[in-house]
């Protein structure tokens, strides 16, 4: 699948998979929202409830700073089936005008997002390497 194919099919996607690296080297995946403009992919610390307030993937990116996100489509009728997958640098953001333009475009494409806004950290990824597969 060429990048244009898998832009227009991650962008709209609702949920994603991110896999970063752990300090000790281990794989760590999480279900997560996210938001992509151009070249650049973000997802938020927001509300919903948590296990701790110390996250282990905003640990993992800043010891390995890179990260993957994974958006598939199932069905049963298996010619329908695809898959994206993007790769790149990544990097936690506190505060700052990307942070802000990445909350802003959280906040824009989740109207769950504009009752309660994220007001955590943010990953950023910047996509170095767009992967796909599409049955059809």
């Amino acid at each position: 699948m060429d990048e244009e194919s898998c832009r227009a099919r991650l962008a709209p996607a609702r949920v994603g998979h991110l896999a970063t690296v752990r300090p000790d080297g281990h794989p760590h995946v999480v279900v997560c929202c996210f938001a992509l403009d151009d070249d650049r992919l973000w997802t938020a610390v927001d509300a919903k409830p948590k296990a701790s307030a110390r996250l282990q993937r905003l640990a993992n990116v800043r010891a390995h700073p890179w990260a993957s996100l994974l958006v598939d489509h199932y069905e049963e009728d298996w010619d329908a089936l695809w898959w994206v997958r993007i790769d790149g640098p990544a990097a936690v953001l506190a505060d700052g005008d990307e942070h802000k333009a990445a909350l802003a475009a959280l906040v824009a494409k989740y109207p769950q997002y504009g009752v309660a806004p994220p007001t955590g950290e943010v990953i950023a990824v910047e996509v170095e390497r767009w992967r796909g597969w599409s049955a059809r």
